[in-house]
């Protein structure tokens, strides 16, 4: 095992004295082309080009002598440290940071990032990294060759976001381009790179405060709220028992999609975005969409509201991770299911419709769960009922997709 492993951030300025009498001293260096040129490598050290850092990792734990490993930026920003720090390979690492490019890139763009969200995207990550940026309205990528500013861009089509791209961050070549993000597809833009990606409505809490990023505690208490406070009629299918469950059942998530059919009053697509998830609403009713996206400006959430026809509207829109189907009947969850989200849920009125919806769920590969909700609203002044309501809920779960 190496004697001592340094790991040096590297932000393009001069070297501090602590990171040169490391890299002084070093019989092992291990970085990118453009760190292993730099003039106070040892000319007798051994050079490792990093690629893998997990290879990288195995060599440095069985070198004997001293190893620098350089990165770019925080390297404890999701950078080396992590892996490098893994029980498998034993090393003991000291740090000397730098300025994230995360970071620079805000300075660079004259922008505060407290408010920020900040993401990897590789092509693994791409589609979870762009629904958060459909999601919120100030997105730090950290991009990777294959999931860059055009992959973004494409991905993002129908929603109009602002993109500031930061090139080679630190080095002679360093450029910020500002670009909108349907235009971004039409240049190549050089790696490493940085994209702030910002637009949409302000949301609620993300003016800053007292936590980095999105405030969970945003907006009101509840993950369903009363009807009252959509100042709107709500459909029979919009009780707040059921919008309820169907949360609860769905469980939507920052990085998710969710597709909300049949949206209504918007309730449901309002309530899925609270938290943290991005929401596509349709509604066949241009009134229905209307209602929908005040909804979402009063609440400060990110909507992408579709005004169509289910099924037919759905071909093109992207893949969901999650889906609400509030109309339509078993016609729409069939479609739904041929796309093979993570989860469906949904409602029927009577038995008969239930089970129809329930087979083609099962016959689809979903695992199905069936439950009669009954929910009575009582006047607290006299206990008397005033109002009922009756329905079947049904999700399905796709088994080998149930996380």
């Amino acid at each position: 095992m190496a004697d001592r492993v340094t790991v040096i951030g590297w932000d393009g300025s001069p070297l501090t004295a602590a990171a040169r009498a490391a890299l002084g001293a070093a019989t092992l260096v291990a970085g990118a082309a453009h760190h292993l040129a730099l003039p106070e490598v040892p000319p007798a050290a051994e050079r490792v080009r990093l690629g893998s850092v997990a290879l990288a990792a195995r060599r440095i734990a069985a070198h004997r002598g001293t190893a620098v490993v350089l990165a770019d930026g925080d390297p404890g920003f999701f950078g080396v440290v992590r892996t490098l720090r893994a029980p498998e390979f034993g090393l003991e690492v000291e740090v000397v940071p730098a300025v994230s490019s995360v970071a620079a890139a805000f300075a660079r763009a004259g922008m505060p990032w407290d408010d920020a969200h900040v993401v990897v995207a590789h092509p693994r990550t791409l589609r979870r990294a762009v629904n958060v940026c459909r999601a919120h309205t100030k997105v730090a990528v950290l991009t990777a060759p294959g999931a860059g500013p055009a992959e973004l861009g494409l991905l993002l089509d129908g929603v109009h976001r602002t993109f500031v791209i930061c090139e080679e961050l630190g080095t002679e070549r360093e450029q910020v381009t500002v670009v909108t993000s349907d235009k971004a597809p039409d240049h190549t833009w050089r790696d490493p790179n940085v994209v702030i990606v910002i637009g949409g409505p302000a949301g609620a809490g993300e003016s800053g405060g007292w936590i980095a990023g999105r405030d969970p505690a945003a907006g009101p208490r509840g993950w369903t709220l009363p009807a009252d406070a959509y100042d709107t009629p709500l459909g029979e299918g919009e009780t707040e028992p059921l919008r309820a469950a169907q949360l609860a059942r769905l469980g939507p998530r920052l990085g998710d999609l969710v597709w909300d059919i049949g949206s209504g009053s918007g309730a449901f697509a309002v309530e899925a975005a609270r938290a943290g998830a991005a929401v596509i609403a349709v509604d066949r009713d241009p009134a229905a969409c209307a209602r929908a996206e005040t909804a979402a400006r009063r609440f400060g959430v990110q909507l992408h509201v579709v005004h169509g026809t289910a099924p037919h509207v759905l071909e093109n829109l992207p893949e969901p991770d999650v889906v609400r189907v509030g109309g339509g009947g078993a016609a729409v969850v069939s479609a739904v299911a041929d796309r093979r989200p993570q989860r469906i849920v949904t409602h029927a009125a009577t038995r008969d419709a239930a089970e129809l919806v329930g087979r083609d769920l099962t016959e689809h590969g979903y695992r199905v769960q069936c439950a009669l909700l009954q929910s009575v609203e009582l006047d607290t002044r006299h206990w008397s009922e005033t109002e009922r309501s009756v329905a079947f809920l049904l999700s399905g779960v796709l088994p080998d997709r149930a996380q």
